[in-house]
Parts: structure tokens; sequence; C-alpha cells
């Protein structure tokens, strides 16, 4: 439930295949989509934050796809 005034962080994450400025690409791409699917729940667009971590925080690090999958993600933090 979207609190009025409440800030919204949308933090783009990738696997670790890819060069490091392409995988910050696309974990901005994957952020602005974050951002985009909150607007459209009604948050407002001045209450989303994104940034991008790319393959830096990856939640799993064996380098296989039923681990890569995992760190194809958006991480969301509500303040």
């Amino acid at each position: 439930m979207k609190k009025k005034g409440q800030s919204v962080e949308v933090a783009g994450n990738c696997d670790e295949r890819g060069a490091d400025e392409y995988n910050l690409a696309l974990g901005t791409r994957r952020a602005d989509a974050g951002k985009k699917f909150l607007v459209n729940l009604g948050y407002s667009g001045g209450q989303v934050s994104t940034l991008s971590y790319g393959e830096e925080k990856p939640v799993c690090t064996e380098h296989s796809e039923d681990c890569w999958w995992k760190n194809r993600r958006d991480d969301i933090r509500f303040k």
C-alpha cells in the first residue's frame, strides 16, 4: 500500500555475463521499467528513484543459468 510522500528506490541488477558498461546500462533499463510499473500503480514519478548495480550485488554466485536468472532483478526499497 502506498503512502503519501513515501519514497521508493528501485535498483536494477544483472547477471555476471557482459561487460561492466553494458550491465550498468541494462540495470538502468531494468530499474526504469520497475519505476514505470510503480507509477502505473499510482506512485508519482517524483516518489520513485532508480539506480543500477549492474552485476555488483548478486544473490547467487554459481556460474549457471539456474543462478543467473536470480540475479536479473529489481530490488525495491520503501523509505
